[in-house]
């Protein structure tokens, strides 16, 4: 038998759910998936035994395992490497004295997943303003981890969860703009390559082996010929023939507003919207609170949830917080390494 894939979990923001649904995802995927929980392991011990006493967990330092790697513990204990955090944790209130901690939590993941500790990384969700209130410029977890890998582009990329054989995939090619910046921010370059990454993470990560493109238009109706707007023919289909070109199955403009329907995903590997509210709403509504949240050209793996903090919820104590959408993205994470270890 295979060893079972090893998946690194940071925590989050100690003061929402994530600890909580990290925990509760990793002992119920044990059997299967190998789970290395990042965070201060004596807050994250007391968490468990609040979610069920039954759950053991066992510390290392960051050291031991950059010295000796990670041990083989038995799958009814789940590993925490240990990541102190300067304060106690109040569930629902933010400490800016705890931000170093919850970086150092995403340093030490990468750190692991180049040095090959890991196959994988999944992010709980942070809360962007401790990390920048504890004095560390921080714009978000995709933003962050294409610095530290050195990843000249990554693609922002949402997927239905579930045990779908055909799930749902939303690619966008524009993130966090306004809708003023975003015509500008669509261009020739930035398509193509746009296109090439989703190609080759579908191809090499997901071991689809001829993946299939769904380009939307820009404006409604994909700009009518050019009379509401001319950004499909100046833009997006000479990127579309360029990446046709390279061999690329990518087809459109396409009329966002008709593209989501059953007849035309089912010919569709991933659909690739121009910006954020075009097509994430579609994704969310289909799949919310199961949805992946996954990083494409990236040297390394990474998945997380489709969600946010939850701060109203933890404050509410442990038993409030859905885990379905971590335990898709372990799921996913595992699934995707596994196909990796595939490619020649």
């Amino acid at each position: 038998m295979p060893p079972l894939p090893t998946i690194a979990i940071t925590v989050g923001e100690p003061a929402g759910i994530g600890p909580e649904i990290a925990i509760k995802s990793a002992w119920q995927l044990r059997a299967s998936i190998r789970s290395v929980l990042i965070g201060d392991s004596a807050f994250l011990s007391q968490t468990a035994n609040e979610i069920d006493p039954a759950i053991r967990l066992s510390a290392l330092t960051p050291q031991a395992v950059r010295n000796s790697g990670l041990p083989h513990f038995p799958n009814d204990c789940l590993t925490v490497i240990d990541c102190p955090l300067a304060e106690l944790v109040q569930p629902g209130k933010l400490d800016a004295r705890n931000g170093r901690a919850v970086l150092e939590t995403l340093d030490i993941a990468i750190e692991g997943a180049q040095a090959r500790w890991f196959d994988a990384i999944v992010t709980a969700p942070l809360q962007k303003s401790t990390i920048n209130d504890a004095g560390f410029p921080f714009t978000g977890h995709t933003e962050y981890l294409a610095e530290k890998t050195a990843a000249p582009q990554v693609v922002m990329m949402l997927a239905s969860g579930g045990d779908d054989p055909h799930p749902l995939r939303v690619a966008l090619a524009t993130t966090h703009l306004p809708l003023k910046d975003v015509p500008a921010a669509i261009t020739f370059d930035g398509l193509l390559n746009t296109m090439t990454i989703i190609a080759d993470d579908l191809r090499n990560r997901f071991g689809i082996a001829h993946p299939r493109i769904l380009v939307t238009g820009l404006n409604p109706h994909a700009g009518e010929g050019g009379y509401l707007g001319r950004e499909e023919i100046d833009v997006i289909t000479p990127a579309l023939q360029a990446a046709q070109g390279k061999g690329i199955d990518a087809r459109g403009p396409f009329p966002a507003d008709t593209l989501f329907q059953p007849k035309y995903l089912e010919e569709a590997d991933c659909v690739l919207a121009m910006y954020h509210d075009q097509g994430l709403p579609v994704l969310k509504h289909a799949s919310f609170g199961h949805g992946v949240n996954i990083t494409l050209g990236l040297p390394i793996i990474r998945t997380s949830v489709d969600h946010g903090t939850a701060l109203d919820l933890a404050m509410q104590g442990i038993g409030h917080a859905d885990c379905g959408s971590m335990i898709e993205a372990i799921k996913t994470a595992a699934l995707m390494a596994t196909a990796s270890k595939k490619v020649p």
